[in-house]
């Protein structure tokens, strides 16, 4: 069993169970969990010291993304990447962002755009720093707030759950990527 997560301190506005798939979620995204592994509820919650069944429901939602094969009376497994998923995910969110894209450039203000350029610049030093996870941050942060601007945030959350599979794709190209994304990000900026 890995040990790359740990466990979690209670938040008042994120739910027990919303954690544990948090953390489950980016484990698996980082590949900290690669595809095979195989986890059990018992280790997992031992692992996070949390209750089994906030566990149990991480595991459900997870498999409803694609990420675990849940096999009663054997392990439970991190999934292989779907090309069909990445292929899927990838679609709905080009239609969604492209929309929000065009929106944002006639609503951004000053500020907003002010607030872009912070991304941009923060994901440079992350870049320079070899950050991969905080550029990952940064790059969904970048996504997220031009649907802010668009007037449609809700956009996010839409694209977030159907871009599961792809962003195990996403963080393993980033290492060599991520100055392609920061340089696309920048000439979505200037137009």
């Amino acid at each position: 069993m890995n040990d790359q997560l740990r466990s979690l301190t209670p938040a008042p506005v994120m739910s027990t169970t919303d954690q544990v798939f948090d953390a489950m979620y980016r484990a698996i995204i980082k590949l900290d969990l690669p595809p095979g592994t195989k986890v059990s509820e018992a280790d997992i919650s031992k692992q996070l010291g949390v209750s089994r069944q906030p566990v149990r429901d991480a595991f459900f939602r997870l498999s409803e993304k694609g990420f675990l094969l849940i096999r009663p009376q054997r392990a439970t497994l991190i999934t292989k990447i779907s090309e069909k998923g990445v292929r899927d995910a990838h679609f709905v969110r080009v239609a969604l962002e492209a929309a929000c894209v065009v929106e944002a450039t006639k609503l951004a203000t000053n500020a907003d755009l002010a607030e872009l350029q912070s991304l941009i610049n923060d994901q440079q030093r992350a870049i320079d720093a070899h950050e991969r996870e905080k550029f990952h941050d940064l790059d969904e942060a970048f996504h997220k707030l031009i649907c802010e601007i668009a007037g449609h945030g809700h956009v996010w959350t839409l694209i977030r759950e159907k871009k599961a599979q792809m962003d195990r794709v996403r963080f393993l190209t980033l290492s060599s990527d991520s100055q392609l994304a920061k340089d696309e990000h920048v000439r979505l900026f200037d137009a």
